[in-house]
Parts: structure tokens; C-alpha cells; sequence
């Protein structure tokens, strides 16, 4: 017997003769489901269409991520080895991924209407192989272990998100493995890539001299490029930089721990140069002074946001 709460990644089924292993997460948003983990003695079988009552027009893509796995379809095999993937939509029948060993796996589920939206017409797709190098796929994993493992995202905006990312990576794989190009440089590569240089300024943002040509060359980018994934996005490379030392210079204020700490040195930390500009933009930010913030924090009252 299955260990308890299986059912809801698809029915798997035991190998004879093998020790059975099963840990995994799994994380639903509308349109999107993401399980995480790893796998063991056991044949993972999707069930197919027909069987699968919602979601029977789903597209599926399993990332191997590390160890082996065979995957099976009548007389077609595909040896997953660490990287691999493969895709599929519910219309394939009789598909199971067996896992001998312990294996590192990844499973995301779509609608297959979302993806077909940014591709044009996508007919029933057999089991398909992605290969490691796929710059989509790699993107999607990172993407999609952030959504598994993470907090959950706090708002409908961040969900709506966090969705349309996944299906535009999703139809930036399907676009690779029919040697498309045009969905690679949409907007699914777009934010992914915007995602990695957000990370990349947060981890560097008690820099003063942060620069856009600093954070460019990290990740292998021009400036300008730079500057173009910020305004596709409503916003510039220095709003966001601002608002992010604004968020973390909030958050120490509001911890009574750092009550010993000067509103000037704080300000110098999260990377501003100038107190005076960084006292009129807090308080246009935050309807309230640093000086406040502190006050309301050390008295246990709420902070104003």
C-alpha cells in the first residue's frame, strides 16, 4: 500500500522488488499545479484522457532532475537521465515513468488552451523528449521549485503571476522541441530573466554604487536589455532598486531588536548615500517618517504601510 496522500499527483504504482521511497510537495495555484520531490520503486502513471474527469485537455511536462527514470509508451522508451524532461498531453494513453532508483523529479500541469494561446493551434502532443540544455527548461525548473518550495504567494496578483510565467515557459518548451524561436524570446524568457536580475539586485542592494551595468554584466546581459525588461514591465531598474532599499530600510525600522541602531546608518546600509533624500523618499513611500515607523514599532503598535 501507498503511503497516504498520493492520489493527488497521479496514481503510482509499486515495482516489484524495490524498495519504495515517496516524499514530495505539491503546490495548486488556478491553472497551475507544480509537485516536487522524490520518487522510488514506483511507476508513475498519469492517468489519461477520459480518466482524468477536470483537466482532461492538460498539458504535463516531468523534469528528471537527478538520477534516472524510464519513461514508456507502448513500444517507445526515453531514458531521463539528469536534466531530461519530457512532455506530454492528457490524450496519450498508456504513458508510465518508472523510477528504479531514487530519482529527483519535478511535475507541472497546465491547462493545454493557456499554452496553446501563446503558440497558435497545439494538437494532442505524443510523449516528447526535452533535452537538459533547453534554456526554457532550465528557466522552469528554477521558476517552478521557487513556487513549490516557497511560502505561499500571499495575493490573487502574485498567483495570476506567478501562472502566467509557468505557461509562457511551458510554451517556450514545446516552441524548442519543434525548433521554434520566436515564444524563446517572448515574454516567458522575458520574465524569467527579469526574476534572476531581481534576485540579483536584492542580494547587492546595501551597495551604493549599484549599477545597471553591474548587474547587466552578472548576468551576461547589455544595460540596455536591462532596461527594456523593467519598462516592459511598467516600472525602470532605479524605481525598483529605490523601492527595494525603501522595503528593507521599513523592515529594520519596525524591528524593536535594531532600536539601538541610528535611522542614518540604516539608510547607509540598505544603499542610500544621501539621508536627506532618503528621509523625503520614505515618507512619500510610507506616509510617515522613519523616525514614526520606529515610534509605532517600539510602542507594539501596527506600522503604516
Amino acid at each position: 500500500m501507498l503511503p497516504p496522500g498520493l492520489e493527488p499527483i497521479e496514481p503510482l504504482v509499486p515495482l516489484p522488488d524495490r524498495p519504495l521511497q515517496v516524499d514530495v510537495i505539491k503546490r495548486t495555484l488556478p491553472g497551475l499545479a507544480v509537485v516536487s520531490g522524490t520518487l522510488s520503486g514506483v511507476c508513475h502513471a498519469p492517468r489519461p484522457k477520459g480518466a482524468a474527469g477536470q483537466g482532461e485537455g492538460d498539458l504535463l511536462l516531468a523534469v528528471n532532475v537527478w538520477g534516472s527514470s524510464l519513461a514508456r509508451q507502448r513500444d517507445t522508451e526515453l531514458s531521463l537521465r539528469d536534466g531530461d524532461a519530457l512532455f506530454w498531453t492528457r490524450s496519450v494513453a498508456g504513458l508510465g515513468i518508472m523510477r528504479f532508483t531514487p530519482a529527483g523529479f519535478l511535475g507541472c500541469r497546465v491547462a493545454r488552451a493557456e499554452v496553446a494561446a501563446l503558440l497558435g493551434r497545439l494538437d494532442d502532443t505524443p510523449m516528447c523528449f526535452v533535452p537538459r540544455d533547453t534554456e526554457a527548461l532550465q528557466l522552469l525548473v528554477t521558476y517552478a521549485r521557487g513556487i513549490a518550495e516557497s511560502v505561499p504567494l500571499a495575493t490573487p496578483e502574485l498567483q495570476r503571476l506567478a501562472v502566467s510565467h509557468m505557461h509562457d515557459l511551458m510554451a517556450a518548451i514545446v516552441a524548442a522541441t519543434r525548433g521554434g524561436r520566436a515564444i524563446a524570446e517572448g515574454r516567458g524568457i522575458a520574465a524569467a530573466r527579469l526574476r534572476a536580475i531581481m534576485i540579483d539586485i536584492r542580494a547587492h542592494l546595501g551597495d551604493g554604487d549599484l549599477s545597471v551595468a553591474e548587474v547587466a554584466q552578472r548576468q551576461r546581459m547589455t544595460p540596455r536589455y536591462v532596461h527594456k525588461l523593467f519598462e516592459n514591465e511598467g516600472f525602470t531598474f532605479s524605481s525598483f532598486v529605490r523601492d527595494q532599499r525603501l522595503a528593507w530600510a521599513h523592515r529594520m525600522l519596525s524591528d524593536p531588536r535594531l532600536a539601538d541602531r541610528t535611522i542614518g546608518s540604516i539608510a547607509f546600509d540598505v544603499g542610500f548615500g544621501d539621508l536627506s533624500y532618503f528621509n523625503r523618499t520614505f515618507r512619500r513611500r510610507y506616509g510617515a517618517t522613519p523616525g514614526e515607523i520606529r515610534r509605532s514599532a517600539l510602542k507594539g503598535d501596527h506600522p503604516r504601510h
